[in-house]
């Protein structure tokens, strides 16, 4: 059986450049052998895009280098050493121009397969202002918030009024909770939105909701979406909330229970709301759905991840693994989506004049 060639991208121009190549050491590690040629894609913080080896070094001194789709082959410079024909990319890309729909454009322009949703699903769910306000539309719930930008007059006072104390804010495009503070206060709120707008040119402030529990779930499909059992982080009482830190650099930053210590019934529930949000968003492949649930019981969507985190200890595959798919297995079920996706897209009639 001739082996797939899979581009697996990572690094990328974004601020969570690090947490993407934890994520792609064990994607490679765990990538068939047998099935797949891994060409390691290395993306430096300057945005050129580099033949790696195996160890993961993004460095200058690497050839920079151009992906081909195999549909496009005879288009290519046969004689460019530089340019890589490849079956399919595998972007793992965190963060701006990785989830955003940037590099989706580009590989479909390119014709080649990939992983995650398109391009208009990665851009919807990457922007929290408009991901609130497509949910709010469809009427599913996610909490109380007001968007900012960096030009707009932003009055302490009238937040404190519409949402009360305390709150969070955040860069509406980021990810991996970077640039996200809680302020209970006109000092803390001022210094908080000062350094979202460091990510960001537009950024939500929320109600932060107390004493509330932190629900995920995974989805995993095109057409047919299905959703996994659900877990829960429960975050150390020394963090404010899921942080980047507690997520990546402290050990006991949080604890993910999978699977989450709830009903049935409410199990049941979430699956139907994120599969739901999936939907609306014309989300694809795979991506990770959020949600807050309050005291009483009152669910809320919190935020969508596209491209979610697939190290060791990450909630999108440990939520699979739990729900019966090996991390190999999920790995070869993304793949062979990304591929039926691209073959369906490439049915449709691009030209309008008859031959």
């Amino acid at each position: 059986m001739k082996k797939l060639k899979v581009a697996l991208m990572f690094g990328g121009k974004s601020v969570e450049h690090e947490v993407s190549l934890m994520s792609a050491k064990n994607i490679a590690s765990a990538l068939n052998k047998n099935k797949y040629e891994v060409i390691f894609i290395g993306i430096d913080k300057n945005g050129k895009w580099l033949k790696c080896n195996s160890d993961f070094k993004i460095n200058k001194n690497l050839k920079e280098i151009s992906l081909i789709g195999r549909n496009n082959i005879k288009s290519a410079n046969q004689g460019d050493a530089h340019s890589i024909v490849v079956d399919v990319a595998f972007p793992i890309l965190h963060g701006h121009y990785g989830e955003d729909g940037t590099i989706q454009g580009l590989l479909k322009m390119a014709g080649i397969p990939f992983v995650g949703p398109s391009i208009l699903g990665s851009a919807m769910g990457f922007d929290k202002d408009v991901t609130k306000r497509l949910l709010t539309e469809a009427k599913i719930p996610n909490t109380k918030f007001l968007t900012f930008k960096k030009e707009d007059k932003i009055i302490f006072s009238n937040v404190k009024k519409f949402l009360s104390l305390p709150i969070i804010i955040k860069p509406a495009n980021s990810g991996s909770s970077v640039g996200i503070s809680k302020a209970s206060n006109e000092k803390e709120f001022n210094e908080a939105v000062k350094y979202a707008f460091k990510f960001d040119n537009k950024i939500i402030i929320e109600k932060f909701l107390e004493n509330k529990r932190e629900i995920e779930c995974a989805i995993l499909g095109n057409e047919d979406p299905k959703a996994s059992v659900c877990g829960e982080v429960i975050t150390n009482t020394k963090h404010k909330f899921y942080s980047y830190e507690a997520k990546y650099f402290d050990p006991e930053g949080a604890l993910c229970e999978i699977p989450a210590k709830i009903s049935k019934s409410l199990q049941t529930k979430i699956q139907n709301l994120a599969v739901k949000t999936f939907k609306v968003l014309g989300l694809e492949n795979m991506s990770r759905i959020d949600f807050f649930m309050d005291k009483k019981g009152n669910l809320f969507v919190n935020e969508v991840n596209t491209i979610p985190g697939f190290t060791n200890i990450s909630m999108y595959p440990t939520l699979w693994k739990h729900s019966g798919i090996s991390y190999s297995n999920l790995i070869d079920k993304i793949i062979e989506l990304a591929i039926n996706r691209y073959k369906k897209e490439e049915k449709l009639q691009t030209s309008y004049l008859k031959n």
